[in-house]
């Protein structure tokens, strides 16, 4: 054969890791605490997600799940309100998912309000997936750091390491965990930030499907 004929191909794809956020996905803010991703944004060209704000501050960076760097804090509130963005390294993509029961994504498809009465289910990286009703909204919630306003109230129940997480409505994004009491032994009540809230707050985008 004429060696002069044979070229070597190398392949074209660019691997990655499956990282990319998730609603209700666990993240570590500078590599210890671990919180839940809410939804998924953009503003501009950046991406990011919601969480809530009470774990950390502008500045303070964040790992995945698979504890390699995710990203960085933009903007956090709390308390009055209680509620952050995260903007994601350039190596992660914003999706329009919420990670769901037995393995199965919800695709969020917009961020209409339930109306009180309403079921809402809330995925967080402590307790998974669990439903609930929504009792009030508009309403406040006093914690020994201070009062936040404007929140949801709901019968789904949640632990240490759910904050931030994912409430929705079948398709509807509602809010991010912000706190509450009780457990998923014996029920509760939390609270959560509403998403539309968060989004004019700082000029962000929802990703939806």
């Amino acid at each position: 054969m004429d060696e002069g004929l044979v070229r070597i191909v190398g392949p074209t794809e660019k691997p990655r890791a499956y990282a990319d956020p998730r609603g209700g996905e666990a993240y570590h803010v500078n590599g210890s605490g671990r919180r839940s991703i809410g939804f998924p944004v953009t503003k501009g060209d950046r991406r990011g997600f919601l969480t809530a704000g009470h774990r950390g501050t502008v500045g303070s960076s964040i790992t995945g799940h698979d504890r390699t760097a995710q990203g960085t804090f933009q903007g956090s509130s709390f308390p009055g309100d209680d509620h952050a963005w995260i903007a994601t390294n350039g190596d992660r993509t914003a999706t329009p998912h919420v990670k769901g029961a037995a393995g199965v994504d919800v695709t969020v498809g917009g961020s209409t309000r339930a109306p009180v009465g309403s079921s809402v289910r809330r995925s967080g990286s402590t307790t998974g997936r669990h439903r609930g009703t929504i009792e009030q909204h508009d309403t406040c919630v006093t914690y020994s750091e201070g009062t936040v306003r404007g929140a949801t109230r709901t019968t789904v129940c949640a632990e240490p390491g759910d904050s931030g997480g994912a409430y929705v409505s079948g398709d509807q994004a509602q809010g991010v965990t912000s706190g509450g009491s009780g457990n998923r032994t014996t029920g509760g009540t939390t609270y959560h930030r509403p998403v539309d809230e968060i989004l004019s707050a700082y000029g962000l985008t929802l990703v939806t499907g």
